[in-house]
């Protein structure tokens, strides 16, 4: 049985080390991070984690869009684990949006992102996976490849003018900010 884990918070230094790569999918070690990262995940409203979010310095993400309240238009996809992820950008476009992170609670901000790209990892069954990520899964991608590279979106933000606390983005969202 897996236990969920606790989130790592801003300031653990997990979250600011190059994750190692995964040799063997197929170890032990490997299948309990992934089910911990899946349980914990589960527990809350995020679309995506990191193994280095429950304190696991490995290349491995999951993907999980679906809407929530903190993302009510997110497009549903099936949970999905990506070891050793990478990518590479289609298209110099970026665009900025809203993202928030289950390690940063209470905060969000306005983060540029590429729009298109074409993502590559391995699978828990160790085949090679090559597919094309457009608009919110894209970004779901690029801010979980962060963590594994020992950065958080607000490394990313082009302006503390762009960092809003979750009340006033829910108040943004709504029309009711003054």
């Amino acid at each position: 049985m897996t236990m969920m884990r606790e989130i790592a918070q801003l300031g653990a230094k997990v979250l600011r080390q190059k994750a190692e790569a995964v040799v063997d999918v197929h170890d032990i070690e490997i299948r309990e991070i992934i089910e911990a990262m899946q349980s914990t995940l589960a527990t809350t409203s995020g679309v995506g984690i990191a193994a280095p979010q429950i304190s696991e310095s490995k290349q491995i993400i999951i993907i999980a869009s679906r809407p929530t309240p903190r993302y009510p238009s997110a497009p549903l996809m099936e949970p999905t684990v990506m070891i050793n992820p990478c990518f590479q950008i289609l298209s110099e476009t970026q665009e900025k949006g809203w993202e928030g992170c289950l390690s940063i609670p209470g905060i969000r901000a306005l983060v540029p992102r590429y729009q298109e790209i074409m993502v590559h990892y391995t699978d828990q069954q160790g085949d090679l996976v090559e597919l094309k990520l457009s608009g919110f899964v894209a970004r779901i991608f690029q801010h979980e490849v962060d963590h594994l590279e020992g950065k958080t979106y607000l490394d990313r933000v082009e302006s503390n003018l762009d960092i809003f606390a979750e009340s006033e983005f829910v108040k943004l969202i709504d029309g009711t900010q003054a």
